[in-house]
């Protein structure tokens, strides 16, 4: 007699969205390359998010769809902006003025660790042997992408790190996941369309005070350095978080935060495409490791 299969199905809309959220967020690291010369940090993450709170909005009100949190998921809502899309965006564009993109992206690679750690302790999600063993080798991949990038850049443009650089870049990974860990359980009742339209409109509202140097930013900007944070507004912004919101309300925090190691081979990739960045070998070596380890962190 033939046994049922009773594994659990892979669910190929979460791993949809997460593909789109890891391809877009990666794409973020280029723009923001290419036009942080226009751009200082705080307008830059105000740009972004204005455009995705407008954009977002309109998906909204075309679904017509609203579900009144209470006073616990405001509160949740509330933390995921004001951490996540606020201080986050603010924290990372100002290091990657400080750090080469390198040790930014290395530093950041803390943050899914946080989450798997936390999401085990605080959500009740627990240790998984294959989840423990991916982020560790994911992390390690990091590590040498982000060493061997901060060593062999030819990049004259950059600066040295500094302490506050990459003081930044440990706000960023630590925002990063408490973002991630308030946001896990208001989508469990909340729709995450506008659970990511309240927290982008809240971080919007959080920056607002970088509204008139965006206003001077943006008369000195080429329309190629506007045309990019249009994109990083549309596409890492309010398409990539709400495929993000998506993919957590169907995955663990932990499983779905080391999917973002593949992230920094990405970016590698389209850096190389776009900017001309030859990648060292050790880089790429890295990024493989990267992917393997995420790989891994999803056997059951």
């Amino acid at each position: 007699m033939t046994q049922l299969d009773t594994r659990p199905k892979t669910d190929l809309l979460a791993l949809g969205a997460v593909t789109v959220t890891v391809l877009s967020w990666a794409s973020a690291f280029v723009a923001i390359r290419g036009v942080g010369t226009s751009f200082g940090a705080g307008p830059l993450a105000l740009g972004r998010l204005l455009i995705g709170t407008a954009a977002l909005g309109l998906v909204l009100l075309a679904r017509r769809t609203w579900v009144k949190p209470n006073r616990t998921q405001w509160l949740q809502i509330l933390s995921v902006g004001v951490f996540w899309f606020a201080i986050y965006n603010v924290a990372l564009n100002a290091a990657e003025q400080r750090v080469d993109a390198g040790t930014t992206s290395m530093f950041i690679q803390i943050g899914p660790i946080l989450v798997a750690l936390f999401a085990g302790l605080m959500l009740g999600e627990g240790f998984p042997k294959w989840l423990v063993i991916g982020a560790a080798i994911a992390f390690s991949g990091a590590v040498m992408v982000g060493v061997v990038t901060a060593v062999t850049t030819t990049d004259t443009t950059r600066t040295d790190a500094d302490a506050l650089g990459i003081a930044l870049c440990l706000v960023s990974a630590v925002t990063y996941a408490i973002g991630v860990l308030s946001q896990k359980p208001v989508l469990r009742s909340v729709p995450g369309l506008q659970v990511t339209w309240m927290a982008c409109a809240i971080g919007a509202l959080c920056t607002l005070p970088f509204a008139p140097a965006l206003v001077d930013d943006l008369s000195h900007a080429s329309a190629g350095a506007t045309g990019g944070l249009i994109y990083l507004g549309l596409v890492p912004t309010a398409l990539a978080f709400s495929t993000w919101a998506y993919a957590l309300s169907r995955m663990n925090a932990g499983r779905l935060g080391i999917t973002t190691y593949a992230v920094p081979p990405l970016t590698i990739l389209m850096a190389w495409a776009l900017l001309g960045e030859v990648p060292h070998y050790l880089a790429v070596l890295g990024g493989v490791v990267c992917l393997v380890g995420v790989g891994l962190s999803r056997r059951k």
